[in-house]
């Protein structure tokens, strides 16, 4: 009891001290990755695991967007390369997060939630919907990449079905390793044609998929509310 005690204070310590960080040093620690993405694919596989290492770390405590590992992914190694290293370890970070989670919080809520029948059923209206939420919150930029991770490690939607919906955020950061490449190859990102298609296309694809988060929350909401004749 106590050694998971400690480590719920040190998660929440660890989570605190990122989101400090990243709002009073923004800047400074934006750079402090450039410096460390710029300097990885001269160290070969070694550069490549530490590249790794910072966008699990991004991706598992939110100090930095995770759109920003996978710029520095794509200026250091391209598209190909590049993403595929920024979409391996962000779904690594991503069930980290989310096992995390499912261990250490989850376990405290399930009483509360037990004693509330309204709340029980709106619970289970998200575990119903699975990675069909997952994937919507992932094409949205309502909530951080990071706080999503947690946020469905209360939840209970299956590890499964968590994976899958993650994955609908892949394209935006496919997006993102495109940015980081053109300006890796010296192009100015914001000005070129290339670079205008990509911003385009992720607002058009965060704006959707708001409505449509919108949308599908409300319908859960609904169906959790007590009908007319349950209340009589």
């Amino acid at each position: 009891m106590k050694f998971r005690a400690s480590l719920i204070a040190a998660a929440m310590l660890l989570l605190a001290a990122a989101a400090v960080a990243g709002r009073l040093w923004p800047q400074q620690i934006v750079a402090m990755a450039a410096a460390i993405m710029g300097t990885t694919r001269a160290l070969g596989g070694m550069g490549w695991a530490l590249a790794a290492l910072v966008q699990v770390v991004v991706a598992l405590c939110g100090i930095l967007p995770a759109s920003v590992g996978a710029f520095a992914c794509g200026l250091a190694y391209g598209i190909g390369a590049g993403f595929l290293l920024s979409a391996t370890a962000t779904l690594a970070g991503a069930m980290l997060a989310f096992g995390l989670s499912r261990s250490l919080f989850r376990p405290l809520i399930v009483r509360p939630l037990a004693r509330n029948p309204r709340i029980a059923r709106l619970e289970q209206g998200v575990g119903r919907d699975g990675w069909r939420l997952v994937a919507l919150l992932r094409c949205s930029p309502v909530m951080p990449f990071a706080v999503t991770s947690y946020a469905f490690g209360l939840t209970s939607i299956s590890p499964r079905a968590y994976l899958i919906g993650t994955m609908a955020a892949l394209p935006a950061l496919l997006g993102y390793v495109v940015l980081g490449a053109l300006a890796g190859a010296g192009v100015v990102a914001i000005t070129t044609r290339q670079a205008h298609a990509v911003h385009v296309a992720l607002l058009a694809l965060a704006i959707v998929a708001t409505a449509l988060l919108t949308w599908r929350i409300g319908r859960i909401i609904q169906r959790a509310m007590p009908k007319a004749d349950e209340i009589a």
